[in-house]
């Protein structure tokens, strides 16, 4: 099963940028599709992008226009750029794959954004 490892949050205020990245174990160029999730405290994790095997992407309409996500096949890298962050957008990342093994989750980034 594909070992999956978040990073790039952090504190970043209103309006500013941050990218995260998501290191899987092994190669991703077989993996149906990679996806960002968010879970805010007291709420439900949610869907925030999909990137399938074939580079098709979709979004949260939250986040369609702010939000970016793409892929490095030779890392082994799936990254979200997150532009003009509001509030709202605090949460902790998580990166999800769903491939012929199975369904793996990393451990989760912390992402806060202050007003």
């Amino acid at each position: 099963q594909v070992q999956l490892v978040e990073s790039g949050g952090g504190l970043v205020q209103a309006g500013g940028s941050l990218r995260l990245s998501c290191a899987a174990s092994e190669s991703i160029f077989n993996i149906n599709a990679m996806s960002w999730y968010r879970q805010a405290p007291g709420k439900q994790r949610e869907l925030v992008a999909v990137i399938t095997s074939g580079g098709t992407t979709t979004y949260a309409d939250s986040v369609k226009g702010r939000f970016t996500i793409s892929r490095e096949l030779a890392k082994n890298t799936v990254y979200l750029q997150m532009n003009s962050l509001k509030p709202e957008d605090t949460a902790v990342y998580y990166c999800n794959s769903v491939g012929p093994g199975g369904g793996s989750w990393g451990q989760g980034t912390q992402v806060t954004v202050s007003s």
